[in-house]
């Protein structure tokens, strides 16, 4: 037989050249990098036409919806007296009190007690005075009357003589017609008569005269009379005014003076709290002071109760950003309630159904009410919007969005002026 190789073969091993295995280490980290490309394209895209980007957890997000809109405003609130007189001294004198802080008094009940003598002797002069000056007016009185019957009676006298010269001038005139008295006698006869006539003209003249000055001095003496029983009227209205009474039913809230002590004209005394007229007192932030008005149903709440109010007041004057409102209670006043306690306050302004609202944020503030950034595929994109009322907790959209509708309400000042802002993770 022909012997062959076979015996002489031998299997090597062939192993790939380091340029291979680069190779196709290069092929498959292409192929992985345009996978993830094609996967990003998108995304990539988005970030390239934005003008900024901002981390979402710097921002917070809320979705439009339609429902019920309530704007209210819940506010801590404390009782305050509707009415609450202060006591002040309308003379100057010393004070002795009649009551204690705290006690429960009765209206027209005696509180405190001026003593004044400088307005006590100044009472008992004017009385003197007005007693004089009635005295006057008395005797004024009874010598018009007196002087009125002297007038009346030389009038009368006049008259008296005039009638008797009228018949002496007929029996002269008859007598004469008979030739029994001469000519002389009948114009002597007609100058009496003239002079009769004279003297009882004057006389009614005077009667006039005198009896309308008689009446002006007695009305005269009349009226300093009456004007000194006004001045004693007056002052004794101040003497009774030492008396200082309680306008209220009510009870004792604090005194400002001590024990017996010297005041002037005008100064505090004590104050009177009427606890049947208590109102709640609360504070309205400035932005909801203009949508405030007097009758606007409102829920007062404690002491494990509820009650309903309305607006009494609104201070047309803003203080620290506030302005204060005061509620009355809808009803008859509960009892259990104290000065000052505080209680839990609601005024119901407005309540409508089927509205538009986005959760109240910053935004508003930021843009004036003027914009919103919508979210959108990791894309916040400015939209002009136009809102409407504002509640503690929302506020209502009027144009520019739509249900459903994702924004950003606060943190969109780290924006800018942006119009496109990608938001990353």
């Amino acid at each position: 037989m022909i012997r062959d190789t076979s015996a002489q073969d031998r299997l090597v091993e062939v192993r790939p050249s380091r340029s291979r295995n680069r190779k196709l280490l290069l092929i498959g980290g292409g192929v992985a990098v345009v996978a993830l490309i094609a996967l990003a394209a998108p995304r990539v895209s988005t970030m390239f036409s934005a003008d900024t980007s901002v981390s979402a957890s710097r921002l917070n997000f809320a979705t439009v919806t339609r429902g019920p809109f309530v704007r209210d405003i819940a506010a801590e609130g404390k009782v305050v007296a509707a009415v609450s007189p202060t006591m002040y001294a309308t003379s100057a004198g010393a004070v002795v009190l009649k009551v204690h802080a705290g006690d429960v008094v009765k209206k027209g009940q005696v509180l405190a007690v001026i003593t004044s003598p400088e307005l006590t002797s100044k009472l008992a002069q004017e009385k003197s005075a007005a007693d004089a000056m009635e005295v006057d007016y008395l005797r004024a009185q009874i010598d018009a009357k007196k002087k009125r019957s002297e007038l009346q009676k030389a009038y009368d006298n006049a008259t008296i003589d005039q009638t008797a010269a009228e018949r002496d001038l007929n029996r002269y005139e008859s007598a004469y017609g008979k030739g029994a008295v001469p000519q002389a006698d009948v114009d002597k006869a007609k100058s009496t008569l003239d002079k009769a006539q004279i003297t009882a003209k004057h006389a009614k003249t005077d009667l006039a005269m005198d009896n309308d000055s008689l009446t002006f001095d007695v009305q005269s003496k009349k009226l300093a009379h009456d004007r000194q029983v006004y001045l004693v009227q007056d002052l004794e209205r101040q003497v009774e005014d030492l008396n200082v009474k309680s306008p209220v039913d009510g009870q004792v809230g604090q005194l400002f003076i001590a024990e017996r002590a010297t005041v002037a004209k005008d100064a505090q005394l004590l104050s009177v709290i009427d606890l049947s007229a208590l109102e709640v007192e609360m504070k309205v932030p400035e932005s909801f002071a203009r949508d405030l008005a007097i009758g606007m149903p409102g829920e007062i709440s404690g002491n494990g109760k509820t009650w309903n109010g309305k607006v009494s007041a609104v201070s047309p004057e803003v203080v620290n950003g506030e302005v204060a409102a005061r509620l009355r209670f809808d009803g008859d006043t509960p009892k259990q309630l104290r000065q000052s306690q505080r209680l839990s306050v609601r005024i119901l302004m407005d309540k409508r159904d089927n509205v538009l609202t986005v959760q109240r944020g910053s935004f508003v503030d930021e843009s004036a009410g003027r914009y919103a950034y919508v979210v959108n595929d990791g894309m916040a994109d400015r939209r002009d919007i136009r809102v409407g009322a504002s509640s503690i907790d929302k506020v209502e959209i009027l144009d520019g969005l739509k249900e459903g509708d994702k924004i950003v309400i606060s943190g969109a000042d780290t924006f800018g002026d942006a119009k496109h802002v990608a938001i990353s993770r």
